[in-house]
């Protein structure tokens, strides 16, 4: 993670406690295996004026959480802060929707795009449009094929690794059951390569040791009331035999522990789940949750919008402060900013609390103080 950002100082305070503190500590691996060395550096400062130019932002699904808490104000802010105009749409979890909404961005005149992709494949068409037409695009989080394009992200297979560590620590054997987020979402597939590096089998098939996989799912769009079915059927197959589940985000984890607070088990099945969902944090101080790895998207939204100022004063994307070479699943080479995240469990989550992220009655909130972290005590 870049230091040059003018991150505010607790936030930068609590990155470096927890990076000294973390048992695995922040990955330094890129988001998938093949990476060409993609650092956790992230936009610097410095940007420049960039007065007038108009940034058009897709979103693939605003309601979730985070978009509009976290990652828009940051984006707006930088871009404000250049003098640039910001543009958005949202495409509602709609592929096509999102093919339009570029070709909207496109007509009110924005010359850089920042695009949260539904589906990384069919995005491809509307980015090689916007290139061709010389309108700088950057893949906002989620994984774009294509080389002109700049992928902005967390260290997601660094999350799965994590996520897998915390929860293989807490149980080091029996029943396992995946829950993956989007299969048109390369985040999916990165998480799930992180939770096999970290000792998780890589399929039901290749599980001889202590963890037997007895469940493993993609789920459409990340939805938490399908996650919340999926486990159920898991359940169900499994007559309640499962010892821990690796949710992919901290959305499906709630929907993983509603379906096991239905059979009595929340709290004595470990999950996992990323992002910092207010929910999820609580649900790990309440002991429902093992793991949440904590994505600060203020840096996300901060580096990508430094980044499309730097995109409208005419810098290429190999050019953008704090890039570094990427080798995707698919062997292109793309132009990176890769962010660390930071794992979050009950002994750490005075991290949250310091750095402005949740207050802590939200935090806290329904904890027994008898067996409250010490964050809530």
């Amino acid at each position: 993670m870049s230091m040059n950002r003018k991150v505010a100082a607790l936030v930068a305070t609590a990155a470096i406690a927890l990076a000294a503190c973390s048992s695995s500590g922040a990955s330094t691996a890129p988001g998938a295996a093949g990476s060409a060395g993609a650092s956790g550096a992230a936009a610097s400062g410095g940007t420049g004026s960039a007065k007038g130019c108009k940034v058009g932002v897709s979103w693939n699904n605003y309601t979730e959480e985070r978009w509009a808490k976290w990652d828009e104000p940051a984006i707006k802010a930088a871009l404000t802060a250049a003098g640039a105009e910001y543009l958005s749409n949202d495409a509602k979890s709609s592929a096509a929707t999102q093919a339009t909404n570029v070709d909207q961005l496109i007509s009110q005149g924005a010359k850089v795009l920042i695009i949260l992709a539904q589906d990384g494949d069919a995005i491809k068409t509307s980015v090689k449009s916007a290139t061709d037409q010389g309108i700088p695009v950057i893949g906002y989080d989620r994984l774009i094929e294509d080389p002109k394009a700049l992928y902005i992200t967390f260290d997601n297979k660094g999350v799965g690794k994590m996520q897998a560590e915390a929860v293989m620590k807490a149980v080091p054997k029996g029943n396992y059951v995946i829950i993956k987020g989007n299969k048109a979402d390369a985040n999916a597939d990165f998480l799930r390569s992180g939770m096999t590096e970290a000792g998780i089998p890589a399929d039901a098939a290749s599980a001889t040791g202590d963890i037997k996989i007895v469940g493993e799912t993609y789920t459409n769009d990340w939805k938490p009331a399908l996650a919340q079915t999926e486990m159920e059927q898991f359940l169900t197959a499994n007559q309640n035999k499962v010892d821990a589940v690796l949710s992919e985000n901290d959305g499906m984890a709630g929907g993983v522990i509603a379906a096991l607070k239905a059979q009595g088990l929340n709290g004595k099945v470990a999950v996992s789940g990323q992002d910092g969902d207010a929910a999820a944090l609580n649900n790990v101080a309440l002991g429902n949750q093992t793991i949440d790895v904590w994505k600060d998207a203020r840096e996300l939204g901060k580096a990508a919008g430094e980044a499309a100022v730097q995109l409208c004063n005419g810098t290429t994307v190999d050019k953008v402060s704090g890039t570094a070479p990427f080798t995707t699943p698919g062997k292109n080479q793309v132009s990176s900013i890769i962010i660390a995240p930071h794992p979050l469990t009950k002994d750490n989550l005075n991290l949250v609390i310091d750095a402005g992220w949740i207050t802590k009655d939200k935090l806290c909130a329904g904890v027994d103080a008898a067996t409250a972290p010490p964050a809530c005590k």
